[in-house]
Protein backbone atom coordinates (compact mmCIF):
# COMPACT_ATOMS: atom_id res chain seq x y z
CA UNK A 1 0.00 0.00 0.00
CA UNK A 2 2.58 2.31 0.76
CA UNK A 3 4.66 2.17 -2.37
CA UNK A 4 1.63 2.20 -4.25
CA UNK A 5 0.93 5.19 -2.92
CA UNK A 6 4.28 6.50 -2.98
CA UNK A 7 3.40 5.67 -6.53
CA UNK A 8 0.68 7.67 -7.43
CA UNK A 9 1.76 10.03 -5.85
CA UNK A 10 4.85 10.78 -7.77
CA UNK A 11 2.84 10.31 -10.74
CA UNK A 12 1.38 13.86 -9.83
CA UNK A 13 4.58 15.12 -8.74
CA UNK A 14 5.99 14.02 -12.62
CA UNK A 15 2.89 15.50 -13.93
CA UNK A 16 3.74 19.23 -12.20
CA UNK A 17 7.30 18.80 -13.19
CA UNK A 18 6.37 17.73 -16.73
CA UNK A 19 3.79 21.12 -17.07
CA UNK A 20 7.02 23.07 -15.77
CA UNK A 21 8.67 22.33 -18.74
CA UNK A 22 11.30 20.05 -16.75
CA UNK A 23 10.40 16.68 -18.10
CA UNK A 24 8.62 16.58 -21.64
CA UNK A 25 9.98 13.91 -23.81
CA UNK A 26 10.75 10.31 -24.35
CA UNK A 27 14.74 9.48 -24.11
CA UNK A 28 16.95 5.95 -24.96
CA UNK A 29 18.99 6.82 -21.86
CA UNK A 30 18.47 6.12 -18.45
CA UNK A 31 21.28 5.45 -16.43
CA UNK A 32 24.02 8.67 -16.57
CA UNK A 33 27.17 8.06 -14.71
CA UNK A 34 28.63 11.75 -14.23
CA UNK A 35 32.14 12.19 -13.07
CA UNK A 36 32.97 15.49 -11.54
CA UNK A 37 30.81 16.41 -8.30
CA UNK A 38 31.21 20.26 -8.02
CA UNK A 39 28.82 22.77 -8.97
CA UNK A 40 28.18 22.03 -12.55
CA UNK A 41 28.05 17.79 -11.90
CA UNK A 42 26.03 17.75 -8.84
CA UNK A 43 23.92 20.37 -10.95
CA UNK A 44 23.36 17.84 -13.55
CA UNK A 45 23.12 14.70 -11.79
CA UNK A 46 20.27 16.81 -9.57
CA UNK A 47 18.43 17.83 -12.95
CA UNK A 48 18.48 14.37 -14.13
CA UNK A 49 17.55 12.55 -10.82
CA UNK A 50 14.41 14.96 -10.92
CA UNK A 51 13.00 13.45 -14.12
CA UNK A 52 13.46 10.14 -13.01
CA UNK A 53 16.89 8.99 -14.36
CA UNK A 54 19.34 7.01 -12.31
CA UNK A 55 22.56 8.59 -11.37
CA UNK A 56 25.67 7.62 -10.10
CA UNK A 57 28.40 10.80 -9.23
CA UNK A 58 31.52 10.46 -9.49
CA UNK A 59 34.20 11.61 -7.42
CA UNK A 60 36.82 11.75 -4.51
CA UNK A 61 35.60 10.33 -1.44
CA UNK A 62 36.44 13.43 0.40
CA UNK A 63 34.46 15.48 -2.33
CA UNK A 64 31.15 13.53 -2.32
CA UNK A 65 29.39 14.48 1.17
CA UNK A 66 29.52 18.22 0.40
CA UNK A 67 27.94 17.44 -3.42
CA UNK A 68 25.27 15.64 -1.67
CA UNK A 69 24.25 17.89 0.60
CA UNK A 70 24.56 20.91 -1.97
CA UNK A 71 21.98 18.35 -3.86
CA UNK A 72 19.70 17.84 -1.09
CA UNK A 73 19.14 21.83 -0.37
CA UNK A 74 18.78 22.66 -4.29
CA UNK A 75 16.25 19.50 -4.43
CA UNK A 76 14.79 20.84 -1.36
CA UNK A 77 14.11 24.01 -2.84
CA UNK A 78 12.88 22.66 -6.19
CA UNK A 79 10.39 21.00 -4.21
CA UNK A 80 9.10 24.23 -2.08
CA UNK A 81 9.05 26.02 -5.06
CA UNK A 82 7.12 23.37 -7.09
CA UNK A 83 4.32 21.83 -4.37
CA UNK A 84 3.67 25.44 -2.56
CA UNK A 85 0.67 23.67 -1.23
CA UNK A 86 0.84 19.91 -1.03
CA UNK A 87 3.60 18.99 1.40
CA UNK A 88 3.26 15.40 0.70
CA UNK A 89 4.19 16.02 -2.70
CA UNK A 90 7.21 17.74 -1.76
CA UNK A 91 8.29 15.16 0.22
CA UNK A 92 7.62 12.44 -2.02
CA UNK A 93 9.74 14.78 -4.75
CA UNK A 94 13.04 15.06 -2.58
CA UNK A 95 12.40 11.69 -1.35
CA UNK A 96 12.49 10.04 -4.60
CA UNK A 97 14.89 12.61 -6.25
CA UNK A 98 17.21 11.64 -3.78
CA UNK A 99 16.71 7.79 -3.93
CA UNK A 100 17.96 8.43 -7.93
CA UNK A 101 21.35 9.26 -6.90
CA UNK A 102 24.35 7.05 -6.20
CA UNK A 103 27.45 7.97 -5.32
CA UNK A 104 30.60 6.30 -6.02
CA UNK A 105 34.42 6.87 -5.78
CA UNK A 106 35.01 3.86 -7.57
CA UNK A 107 33.11 3.62 -10.98
CA UNK A 108 33.06 0.62 -12.71
CA UNK A 109 30.37 -1.25 -11.24
CA UNK A 110 28.56 2.05 -12.66
CA UNK A 111 29.63 2.26 -16.00
CA UNK A 112 29.44 -1.23 -16.90
CA UNK A 113 25.49 -0.38 -16.93
CA UNK A 114 25.90 3.16 -18.16
CA UNK A 115 23.57 4.47 -21.44
CA UNK A 116 25.08 8.00 -20.88
CA UNK A 117 28.82 9.34 -19.35
CA UNK A 118 29.15 12.93 -18.85
CA UNK A 119 32.34 14.08 -17.84
CA UNK A 120 32.73 17.55 -15.33
CA UNK A 121 36.12 17.43 -14.43
CA UNK A 122 38.46 20.44 -14.78
CA UNK A 123 39.24 21.75 -17.76
CA UNK A 124 42.34 19.73 -18.43
CA UNK A 125 42.89 17.89 -21.52
CA UNK A 126 45.27 15.08 -20.53
CA UNK A 127 42.66 14.47 -17.53
CA UNK A 128 39.95 14.57 -19.77
CA UNK A 129 41.54 12.09 -22.44
CA UNK A 130 42.83 9.71 -19.88
CA UNK A 131 39.22 9.79 -18.18
CA UNK A 132 37.36 8.80 -21.32
CA UNK A 133 40.06 6.09 -22.37
CA UNK A 134 38.80 4.39 -18.94
CA UNK A 135 35.50 4.58 -19.91
CA UNK A 136 35.97 3.69 -23.37
CA UNK A 137 37.74 0.54 -22.25
CA UNK A 138 34.97 -0.32 -19.23
CA UNK A 139 31.56 0.50 -20.55
CA UNK A 140 29.24 -0.81 -23.14
CA UNK A 141 28.94 -0.79 -26.54
CA UNK A 142 25.72 1.16 -26.00
CA UNK A 143 27.11 3.84 -23.68
CA UNK A 144 27.55 7.23 -25.26
CA UNK A 145 30.28 9.10 -23.67
CA UNK A 146 29.79 13.25 -23.76
CA UNK A 147 32.27 16.12 -22.70
CA UNK A 148 30.65 19.01 -20.98
CA UNK A 149 33.65 21.14 -21.39
CA UNK A 150 33.35 24.50 -22.58
CA UNK A 151 37.13 26.19 -23.55
CA UNK A 152 38.23 22.53 -25.13
CA UNK A 153 37.46 20.84 -28.70
CA UNK A 154 35.58 17.85 -28.03
CA UNK A 155 37.37 16.20 -30.71
CA UNK A 156 40.31 17.01 -28.82
CA UNK A 157 38.98 15.23 -26.03
CA UNK A 158 38.16 11.73 -27.83
CA UNK A 159 40.36 11.66 -31.04
CA UNK A 160 42.29 8.31 -29.29
CA UNK A 161 38.62 6.12 -28.13
CA UNK A 162 37.76 3.75 -30.74
CA UNK A 163 33.45 4.43 -30.28
CA UNK A 164 34.19 7.97 -32.12
CA UNK A 165 30.52 7.73 -33.11
CA UNK A 166 29.04 7.40 -29.78
CA UNK A 167 31.12 10.60 -28.70
CA UNK A 168 29.89 14.27 -27.99
CA UNK A 169 29.77 17.56 -26.04
CA UNK A 170 26.72 18.14 -23.56
CA UNK A 171 27.40 21.88 -22.66
CA UNK A 172 25.35 22.96 -19.57
CA UNK A 173 24.99 25.87 -17.95
CA UNK A 174 25.85 27.12 -14.16
CA UNK A 175 23.82 26.90 -12.27
CA UNK A 176 22.41 24.11 -14.00
CA UNK A 177 18.95 23.52 -12.32
CA UNK A 178 18.10 27.23 -13.10
CA UNK A 179 19.72 27.34 -16.93
CA UNK A 180 17.22 26.29 -19.40
CA UNK A 181 19.43 26.01 -22.28
CA UNK A 182 21.79 22.72 -23.40
CA UNK A 183 24.33 23.49 -25.81
CA UNK A 184 24.18 19.66 -28.04
CA UNK A 185 27.58 19.18 -30.04
CA UNK A 186 28.42 17.14 -32.32
CA UNK A 187 31.95 16.17 -34.12
CA UNK A 188 32.59 14.94 -37.42
CA UNK A 189 31.96 11.08 -36.24
CA UNK A 190 29.41 11.81 -34.37
CA UNK A 191 26.42 9.58 -35.48
CA UNK A 192 22.90 11.04 -36.34
CA UNK A 193 21.84 7.91 -33.47
CA UNK A 194 24.21 8.86 -30.79
CA UNK A 195 23.25 13.07 -31.64
CA UNK A 196 19.83 12.34 -31.51
CA UNK A 197 20.10 10.45 -28.45
CA UNK A 198 21.68 13.55 -26.84
CA UNK A 199 19.20 15.68 -27.74
CA UNK A 200 16.67 13.79 -26.42
CA UNK A 201 18.05 13.35 -23.39
CA UNK A 202 18.21 16.91 -23.05
CA UNK A 203 14.69 17.76 -23.65
CA UNK A 204 14.30 15.08 -21.62
CA UNK A 205 15.53 16.45 -18.38
CA UNK A 206 13.92 19.53 -19.52
CA UNK A 207 16.35 21.30 -21.30
CA UNK A 208 16.15 23.47 -24.26
CA UNK A 209 18.79 21.97 -26.66
CA UNK A 210 20.63 23.63 -29.43
CA UNK A 211 22.81 21.77 -31.97
CA UNK A 212 26.09 23.77 -32.91
CA UNK A 213 29.44 21.86 -34.12
CA UNK A 214 32.59 21.18 -32.54
CA UNK A 215 34.18 24.98 -32.79
CA UNK A 216 35.97 26.77 -29.55
CA UNK A 217 33.29 27.94 -27.23
CA UNK A 218 30.63 26.43 -28.93
CA UNK A 219 27.54 29.06 -29.22
CA UNK A 220 27.27 30.91 -26.28
CA UNK A 221 30.73 31.29 -24.74
CA UNK A 222 31.98 32.53 -28.66
CA UNK A 223 29.70 35.31 -28.09
CA UNK A 224 30.18 35.38 -24.42
CA UNK A 225 33.99 35.86 -24.78
CA UNK A 226 34.68 39.10 -26.46
CA UNK A 227 32.17 40.77 -23.66
CA UNK A 228 33.75 39.63 -20.97
CA UNK A 229 37.54 40.40 -21.95
CA UNK A 230 36.22 44.29 -22.52
CA UNK A 231 34.42 44.27 -19.21
CA UNK A 232 37.92 42.65 -17.40
CA UNK A 233 39.81 45.02 -19.30
CA UNK A 234 37.54 48.42 -18.78
CA UNK A 235 37.95 47.77 -15.18
CA UNK A 236 41.69 47.24 -15.32
CA UNK A 237 42.12 50.60 -16.98
CA UNK A 238 39.81 52.42 -14.53
CA UNK A 239 37.03 52.84 -16.64
CA UNK A 240 34.33 51.73 -14.15
CA UNK A 241 34.37 50.05 -10.96
CA UNK A 242 33.16 46.09 -11.62
CA UNK A 243 30.52 46.53 -8.93
CA UNK A 244 29.23 49.58 -11.53
CA UNK A 245 30.08 47.78 -14.54
CA UNK A 246 27.84 44.70 -13.21
CA UNK A 247 24.91 47.15 -12.22
CA UNK A 248 24.82 48.89 -15.61
CA UNK A 249 24.67 45.69 -17.51
CA UNK A 250 21.41 44.48 -15.44
CA UNK A 251 19.74 47.51 -15.20
CA UNK A 252 20.83 48.84 -18.82
CA UNK A 253 20.64 46.13 -21.04
CA UNK A 254 18.18 43.47 -19.10
CA UNK A 255 20.97 40.76 -18.18
CA UNK A 256 20.49 38.53 -15.25
CA UNK A 257 23.31 39.33 -13.61
CA UNK A 258 26.74 41.17 -15.02
CA UNK A 259 29.85 39.65 -16.48
CA UNK A 260 31.66 39.78 -12.80
CA UNK A 261 28.97 37.61 -10.94
CA UNK A 262 29.01 35.35 -14.21
CA UNK A 263 32.76 34.99 -13.89
CA UNK A 264 31.86 34.16 -10.26
CA UNK A 265 29.92 31.38 -11.00
CA UNK A 266 31.56 29.83 -13.76
CA UNK A 267 35.02 30.14 -11.66
CA UNK A 268 37.75 32.54 -12.16
CA UNK A 269 40.38 29.46 -12.37
CA UNK A 270 38.40 28.85 -15.53
CA UNK A 271 38.61 31.99 -17.13
CA UNK A 272 42.42 31.79 -16.32
CA UNK A 273 42.95 28.72 -17.94
CA UNK A 274 40.67 29.75 -21.18
CA UNK A 275 43.56 32.73 -21.03
CA UNK A 276 46.27 30.18 -21.37
CA UNK A 277 44.86 28.30 -24.00
CA UNK A 278 47.06 29.10 -27.20
CA UNK A 279 44.15 27.96 -29.29
CA UNK A 280 41.37 29.79 -27.98
CA UNK A 281 40.73 33.40 -29.61
CA UNK A 282 39.94 35.67 -27.36
CA UNK A 283 42.52 34.91 -24.45
CA UNK A 284 44.08 37.29 -22.71
CA UNK A 285 46.14 37.52 -19.69
CA UNK A 286 44.25 39.66 -16.66
CA UNK A 287 46.89 40.53 -14.15
CA UNK A 288 43.18 41.27 -12.04
CA UNK A 289 42.23 37.58 -12.27
CA UNK A 290 45.39 36.11 -12.11
CA UNK A 291 45.87 37.54 -8.67
CA UNK A 292 42.44 36.11 -7.02
CA UNK A 293 43.43 32.65 -8.41
CA UNK A 294 46.53 33.00 -6.62
CA UNK A 295 44.38 34.32 -3.69
CA UNK A 296 42.35 30.99 -3.90
CA UNK A 297 39.32 33.49 -4.89
CA UNK A 298 37.76 31.29 -7.28
CA UNK A 299 34.03 32.48 -6.71
CA UNK A 300 31.00 31.08 -5.75
CA UNK A 301 32.50 27.27 -5.13
CA UNK A 302 35.31 29.33 -3.18
CA UNK A 303 33.20 31.37 -1.50
CA UNK A 304 34.49 34.33 -2.45
CA UNK A 305 35.71 36.02 -6.02
CA UNK A 306 34.65 39.14 -7.24
CA UNK A 307 32.16 39.22 -4.49
CA UNK A 308 31.87 37.43 -1.15
CA UNK A 309 29.38 34.45 -0.76
CA UNK A 310 28.37 32.43 2.38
Amino acid sequence: LIHFYKRNKMLGVGNKIAMRGMATTASPIHHVVIFGAGLMGSGIAQVSAQTNHHVTLVDKPEVLPKAEKMIQSSVARVAKKAFKQDDQASKAFVEDTLGNISMASEPEAALASADLVIEAVTENLKLKQDLFQRCDEVCPEKTILATNTSTLKVTDIMKDLKRLDRTGGLHFFNPVPVMKLLEVIRTDHTSDETFDAMTAWGRAIGKHTVACKDTIGFIVNRLLGPYIQEAIAMVERGDATFQDVDMAMKLGAGYPMGPFQLLDYTGLDLHKFINENPDHPFRKQSEMINKLVDEGKLGVKTGEGFYKYK
